[in-house]
């Protein structure tokens, strides 16, 4: 199973922007939709973001216009830049390849994900 490593975030003040790598083991990667996901304390995972093979993305309401998702097919990395961020935004930060035509149908195992803190 494709594993996954993210890494980029940290404690940011209200309006930071931090930008959010996830690596994956494998080559698998090129051919199929990254998403990036965050869970909040006490909520369920939500999906932020997708980009599929061909770069079209997909964001949800909340992050539009704040939030882009690139991705290096390369270098098997998925990206997500924040801009202004909220304090709304704090969460655990994950990624992971999605069958085709699907948001939560994922292929990879689950990382660690990356800790965002938006906090004065």
């Amino acid at each position: 199973q494709v594993q996954l490593v993210e890494s980029g975030g940290g404690l940011v003040q209200p309006g930071g922007s931090p930008r959010l790598s996830c690596a994956a083991s494998e080559s698998i990667f090129s051919g199929y939709p990254m998403a990036w996901y965050r869970q909040a304390p006490g909520k369920q995972r939500e999906l932020v973001a997708r980009i599929n093979s061909g770069g079209r993305t997909k964001y949800v309401d909340s992050v539009k216009g704040r939030f882009t998702i690139s991705r290096d097919n390369a270098k098997n990395t998925v990206y997500l830049q924040l801009d202004n961020l909220k304090p709304e935004d704090t969460a655990v930060y994950y990624c992971n390849v999605v069958r085709l035509g699907s948001d939560y149908d994922v292929l990879g195992s689950w990382g660690q994900g990356t800790q965002v803190t938006v906090s004065s």
